[in-house]
């Protein structure tokens, strides 16, 4: 992290499926935070799927230098950063092999101008990939939110989770469990359209101490389709944020690429940039000048030729 940013605590917000509403819980506890007075941001670490600008209606392009990148920031001034604020087309694919992907998400916390930031939710993109390891070396986590729903088959994804957590010395601070029950609008009573969730016999199981249950909710989805999130109206995730703002991981580290534990040192089919490298990979510096997000947003020519250059793998 640069001199000129400062943030206090970092929270990932993972899940290990997609399409369990992981962006729009993401959204939900920024701006649940932000509303109890603290100054918040959101890292969009789905590179390849990012849908926080969408949440939260920003249309502005990231700005910066040939060494900075200045984050967008919401109508409320809550700060984001996201692939999808540099692309001049929303809709352009990120089309860029693991190592480019982690190199963006390091570039996303070392050269971004965050300012004093009391709270940054990382959006992380689903599963236990090459980013979502990234994220869990290189960002000095404080703990993570997993966010389900009430399948029986999710539910075995999010123990994956839950062990990819612990492997990275890395606390879960407690299980969102999505689209959890449906409130009738004419007898008031809950419905449970998915069935029962085990989001209680896995908190048990892993001692994890806080849950949270969000409706299926119209208003939610026509909100976050709209950019209209931070004017959502709920209490589904109070006690979310609580157990946020209380986190505090003591074996995080300073934000320097880590060794997962177990690394056998064998880096002939890892794609970590970690202190166990024998051959020091610069995941950051330009691929033949033209993967380095400062470079493109520099130059304004952010995609055209990208799509090419990473599709026949340079690396």
């Amino acid at each position: 992290m640069n001199g000129k940013s400062n943030v206090k605590k970092v929270i990932g917000v993972v899940s290990g499926k997609g399409g369990v509403g992981k962006s729009s819980v993401t959204s939900m506890l920024a701006v649940a935070t932000q509303r109890l007075g603290y100054k918040v941001a959101v890292l969009d670490a789905d590179i390849t799927g990012p849908s926080i600008p969408q949440a939260f209606g920003i249309k502005a392009k990231a700005q910066g230098t040939d060494e900075e990148i200045f984050p967008v920031e919401s109508k409320t001034g809550i700060k984001a950063i996201s692939v999808n604020a540099l692309l001049e087309d929303e809709t352009d694919p990120v089309v860029w092999r693991g190592p480019v992907l982690s190199g963006v998400i390091q570039q996303f916390w070392d050269n971004v101008v965050w300012g004093d930031i009391d709270v940054m939710y990382v959006d992380m993109p689903p599963g236990t990939g090459d980013v979502a390891l990234t994220v869990f070396q290189s960002l000095p986590l404080d703990g993570i939110v997993i966010v389900t729903s009430p399948q029986e088959l999710v539910s075995m994804i999010v123990e994956k989770a839950v062990k990819m957590a612990q492997l990275m010395n890395v606390p879960v601070i407690g299980i969102v469990e999505n689209m959890s029950f449906f409130t009738c609008p004419d007898c008031g009573k809950n419905h449970k359209i998915f069935g029962d969730g085990h989001v209680n016999e896995i908190a048990a199981k892993y001692e994890i101490g806080t849950i949270s249950e969000i409706p299926i909710n119209q208003k939610i989805a026509a909100a976050c389709d709209k950019g209209m999130i931070e004017l959502f109206e709920g209490d589904w995730l109070d006690n979310m944020v609580e157990a946020c703002l209380a986190a505090d991981n003591p074996n995080k580290h300073d934000g320097m690429p880590q060794a997962p534990e177990g690394c056998t040192h064998d880096c002939s089919s890892c794609g970590t940039d970690c202190p166990s490298r024998k051959q020091t990979q610069d995941f950051s510096e330009p691929l033949i000048g033209r993967t380095n997000i400062v470079c493109r947003l520099t130059y304004a020519k952010f995609i055209k030729s990208t799509h090419t250059v990473c599709f026949f793998g340079l690396r």
